[in-house]
């Protein structure tokens, strides 16, 4: 196959210890879970929210910019979003249909009537985390939409968690019980190729060139 081909020649650019850390990171890579930020307005908070995602193998993350449009802070997030895939989206409504449609339950990170503990938390289905605004908390729509509600129990006098804080708290929990289950929660073997072409893309600072002289010899 041409594409593999093209792959294994790029990846001669590369050191031995960047293609086997591609590798091992990739394995551990899901689209299993995945999280969504609705207008959140601190951009740090954003950026710490995709930098746990990157930590815990969360490959998309899903930023909602209906009313707080902003750059992603890069030196936050410290490259994380070089290695996370960033679906924006306009409005909360095309979000979640789009978030529907690829089958995942719509988890509002918020405390309801009808709530879960974080340790009671499901993972046989395929989820989506939101999480909302610093003080407003989430909208009405993604509440109205929401499949189920989740929230961390806390026994202090503070009631509430930086987003970034919960984000990290929820998905270390829920990806630690995806790895021990039997789930099948992992990249398929094309998205693993695609993420490959696509991390090496943003290594390789010669990457067109090299690809040039990949097909000038074919």
């Amino acid at each position: 196959m041409a594409d593999l081909k093209l792959l294994e020649y790029l990846e001669s650019y590369l050191t031995e210890n960047r293609k086997e850390r591609f590798k091992t990171v990739l394995a551990q890579r899901t689209k299993y879970f995945t999280v969504a930020t609705e207008d959140v307005y601190q951009l740090h908070n954003t950026s710490a929210v995709i930098r746990s995602c990157d930590v815990f193998g969360i490959q998309e993350v899903n930023i909602v910019e209906e009313i707080n449009s902003k750059r992603i802070d890069r030196e936050i997030a410290m490259g994380a979003q070089k290695w996370v895939d960033l679906n924006r989206y306009h409005t909360t409504k095309s979000c979640i249909e789009d978030l529907k449609s690829k089958g995942y339950q719509i988890v509002a990170t918020s405390p309801h009537a009808k709530d879960c503990d974080l340790i009671d938390f499901d993972i046989s289905k395929r989820s989506c985390f939101f999480f909302g605004r610093e003080t407003e908390g989430l909208s009405e729509r993604v509440v109205e939409e929401a499949d189920c509600f989740l929230k961390i129990p806390m026994v202090g006098f503070t009631e509430s968690l930086n987003i970034s804080v919960s984000a990290a708290i929820i998905l270390q929990h829920v990806t630690s019980k995806l790895r021990k289950s039997d789930i099948k929660w992992q990249l398929t073997e094309a998205e693993q190729i695609e993420k490959r072409f696509d991390w090496i893309k943003k290594t390789l600072k010669d990457y067109d060139a090299i690809v040039e002289r990949y097909t000038a010899k074919l």
